[in-house]
């Protein structure tokens, strides 16, 4: 399997871009593990102001997305190869979790279309959309943001992006429990001291510690991932010695 291509419909390509010259994405674009195009949807407008939005019929506030920019940019991109998962960013779509990160990290195309303002015409939606996904109940003001957020949860699970092969699987989330405290130096700090079992070189009572610490975190700030039995039975990955 080659390596996964991610494309970006939006209008703000440099957005996406520059947000992605950073940290852990360009790396693994650097790698060649991922490649990340962004696509200007005012690119495959036909008026001489590139309009990609027009008021909605019936009335409201607000304004829509053309159809047409969208439509265009897809079948242009179905050229390079076919378009299996085209993802619309949008308040009304399956909330992001760990699942679906580690599901799409396994795709070798992915399709991200932003919209903005009101949103799309809904026979975008209906015609190519294939999922909807969204990052939370609240509303920002485009899907560049929410894209990046769903890009960086991917590209971190493709193997070789983490310089730690198991760290990814640690992740809060990956066993159904939030992540246990951590520690570094120094040994104490504000008069407060690392719990002694971590300083104590015995992996087994840390990788114990570790799971029961975890499991403490999620009861109490989290239990609704316990209620629903997700994270019951569910063990840590043991961490390799130091």
């Amino acid at each position: 399997m080659g390596a996964l291509r991610i494309d970006v419909m939006t209008i703000f390509p440099d957005l996406i871009r520059e947000a992605l010259s950073y940290s852990i994405p360009a790396r693994a674009m650097k790698a060649g593990l991922v490649e990340i195009v962004a696509h200007n949807l005012r690119d495959q407008t036909d008026d001489v102001h590139q309009t990609v939005d027009d008021t909605p019929y019936g009335g409201g506030a607000g304004m829509i997305f053309k159809p047409e920019p969208i439509a265009r940019t897809l079948k242009a991109l179905s050229k390079e190869g076919p378009l299996n998962r085209v993802i619309f960013l949008t308040p009304e779509g399956q909330q992001l979790d760990q699942s679906m990160a580690n599901e799409l990290s396994l795709e070798n195309r992915l399709v991200l279309l932003c919209g903005h303002y009101r949103g799309v015409d809904e026979r975008i939606r209906e015609r190519y959309v294939t999922d909807e996904i969204s990052i939370g109940d609240y509303v920002v003001s485009g899907g560049e943001l929410p894209a990046l957020v769903l890009i960086d949860a991917i590209v971190r699970l493709i193997p070789g992006t983490l310089g730690d092969a198991e760290s990814a699987l640690g992740d809060s989330f990956q066993n159904g429990l939030l992540d246990c405290a951590w520690y570094t130096r120094p040994r104490e700090f504000e008069g407060v001291s690392v719990p002694e079992v971590l300083l104590s070189g015995d992996h087994q009572k840390i990788a114990a510690w570790r799971e029961e610490n975890a499991r403490q975190r999620t009861r109490e700030r989290r239990p609704d991932l316990l209620e629903g039995g997700i994270a019951e039975g569910r063990r840590l990955p043991l961490d390799p010695p130091l």
